[in-house]
């Protein structure tokens, strides 16, 4: 892989183009999980967790969300479609079905805040609050992105808790109570993107 050297800070402009980047990407890969895997996560979407230093392995690998700017008609129809029935895999196909349309088809509807849910009295979302900053490294295929973030926990009034609790909740019914939801807040100045090398 030809990556970046991490010194490197980009132009505000650059940056951005790197988080179009970025949000297509992850759009494409998400749809394909839908279309093709039946909504399981790929590797581009299980981040590899460094901390803020980039020395040291926080988590092998989570699962993260991307969240629509305005996630609320989302969120409530995926509320919807969960209180709809009780069968979990009548609920998970219509989630994937939704996923394999048009939800993913404008990158420009997401924005570029990431999250993750974590279990009850997770040691890595507490250790991860503790941090308050690390680095996800995301692989699939031949790119790849290195992006530091800041982490914060959500409350659950939170559109993205809700939104992000919604769309777990469609595919796992059995999610316990008190689970614990971390944003992760890209700093594209100092992110970079990476591609194999040719040949």
């Amino acid at each position: 892989m030809t990556r970046q050297s991490d010194n490197v800070v980009l132009t505000q402009p650059a940056a951005e183009a790197l988080c179009r980047e970025f949000i297509g990407w992850q759009c494409r890969l998400r749809q394909l999980a839908a279309r093709q895997y039946g909504g399981r996560p790929l590797a581009g979407m299980r981040p590899r967790v460094l901390d803020a230093a980039g020395r040291n392995e926080l988590s092998p690998g989570i699962i993260v969300l991307i969240i629509e700017a305005e996630p609320e008609n989302s969120t409530e129809l995926f509320r919807y479609e969960y209180l709809k029935t009780q069968d979990p895999n009548e609920r998970c196909d219509r989630m994937v079905e939704a996923l394999q349309g048009s939800y993913f088809q404008e990158p420009a509807r997401f924005a570029d805040l990431m999250t993750a849910l974590f279990g009850p009295r997770s040691s890595l979302a507490a250790l991860l609050r503790e941090e308050q900053r690390c680095i996800l490294e995301f692989e699939q295929y031949s790119q790849g992105y290195r992006i530091p973030c800041s982490i914060a926990k959500l409350a659950e009034r939170s559109p993205c808790y809700q939104a992000t609790y919604w769309h777990n909740r469609m595919f796992n019914p059995k999610q316990p109570a008190g689970v614990e939801i971390l944003s992760f807040r890209p700093d594209w100045r100092h992110a970079a993107g990476y591609r194999s090398d040719p040949g």
